[in-house]
């Protein structure tokens, strides 16, 4: 019988996650989550304890996500370095200019996250770290790889690499949360790109 609560629950993360994505944490209201999910306050409560619980498991669900999309890019077996760098930017710029409204769109939760509470919020912050870490491991493999198969030719070791690749991409995501369009983004990224291979 705990079956359906589970489907319940994962259906109500997803609708809390996209609530706390559009509006923020401070400014997502328990109301907000009621409505979202169609829970009453007390089923919100019970099954999640706390708006702040609720947000921890909301915000690990979509870098745990998010890092399986961009690990898949990453991990791909035969293609360059420079080719997986390539399209993981595009999968960023998909993902920022899809589903926009107004010429805006809600961003990167994580780096919405970053800005908003990473700072004041140490059970947060220790989420996004973890994501971090995962993200520049990933991305420093694929500038070693890079190194070996001649697509990345920067002198910079891969650590730094992997830090500038991913401050791109937080960067890219911040740019289009202030309206960059899809050339704007894609210039971004042919850019960075420019600087991983010339």
């Amino acid at each position: 019988m705990a079956r359906p609560r589970m489907f319940d629950e994962e259906r109500a993360l997803d609708s809390a996650l996209r609530t706390f994505w559009e509006k923020g944490y401070e400014a997502t209201s328990t109301q907000d989550l009621c409505e979202a999910t169609g829970l009453g306050r007390s089923s919100i409560y019970n099954t999640f304890k706390s708006k702040h619980d609720l947000f921890e498991r909301a915000l690990a669900r979509y870098l745990d996500t998010m890092a399986a999309a961009h690990l898949a890019v990453l991990e791909e077996p035969g293609r360059s370095a420079a080719d997986k760098l390539r399209a993981l930017f595009a999968l960023v710029v998909d993902g920022e200019t899809e589903g926009r409204r107004d010429g805006h769109g809600p961003g990167c939760l994580g780096v919405n996250t970053t800005v908003e509470l990473a700072a004041r919020d140490p059970r947060a912050a220790r989420l996004l770290e973890r994501d971090t870490t995962r993200r520049l491991a990933a991305l420093s493999a694929v500038c070693e790889q890079g190194r070996r198969d001649g697509s990345i030719t920067s002198r910079r070791e891969a650590a730094a690499l992997a830090r500038f690749v991913n401050a791109v991409i937080g960067g890219m995501r911040v740019a289009s949360r202030g309206g960059a369009d899809r050339a704007a983004l894609e210039a971004i990224a042919a850019t960075a790109l420019d600087a991983l291979t010339d």
